[in-house]
């Protein structure tokens, strides 16, 4: 009995390191950072279910900007965010642009359809239906109450030599102000 009570007091003595070590990695990763490379993922869709995008392989070779946001025809959306990139004036100087969503594809493609019909912006629409892309950068939010479920936060990413050069994320996950195309292309200067 005597070997059992010491065999336990040890134990006993180191908890509260533990607990204190808990609570260090317990604190949420501060989204994407400058530094990191684009995630090797190939869960975005363009147009359609069977036409995979792998953004690390698509800024292998190229820079350019992806810009997040929380869902497919709404109005901050439609009305300002993704017209700030597609009427930019220094928009061919940015490279490649992509525009992900949690959305499908199919959804994406009726979107880019009706924001940028000729196609002429050269920029591209991609669906995140699992959310998985958006998670990897660590940029989703929980969107329920709006949108029914997880969301990307609003943001652009500059990213150079398949690595993310700048970040610009809303700080109240859906404002206009950080994350718009004055702001971000200025950065490319």
């Amino acid at each position: 009995m005597a070997f059992r009570a010491l065999r336990r007091a040890p134990a006993a003595l180191p908890r509260p390191a533990v607990a204190a070590r808990r609570q260090f990695h317990a604190s949420p990763r501060a989204f994407v950072q400058v530094g990191e490379e684009i995630p090797d993922l190939e869960v975005l869709f363009e147009n359609s279910p069977g036409n995979k995008v792998n953004l690390k392989k698509e800024f292998e070779n190229t820079n350019g900007v992806i810009v997040g946001v929380p869902a497919a025809f709404s109005g901050a959306c439609s009305a300002k965010h993704v017209p700030s990139y597609i009427n930019h004036p220094k928009l061919a100087d940015a490279g490649q642009v992509f525009v992900v969503s949690v959305n499908d594809a199919f959804v994406m493609k009726a979107w880019a359809d009706q924001m940028d019909p000729t196609k002429a912006s050269g920029i591209r629409f991609l669906g995140d239906p699992s959310g998985q892309f958006t998670e990897a950068l660590d940029v989703g939010f929980d969107g329920s109450a709006i949108f029914g479920g997880m969301r990307s936060k609003r943001y652009a990413l500059v990213v150079e030599n398949g690595k993310v050069k700048s970040v610009h994320v809303e700080p109240d996950n859906t404002g206009t102000d950080v994350s718009m195309a004055d702001k971000v292309l200025k950065t490319l200067e």
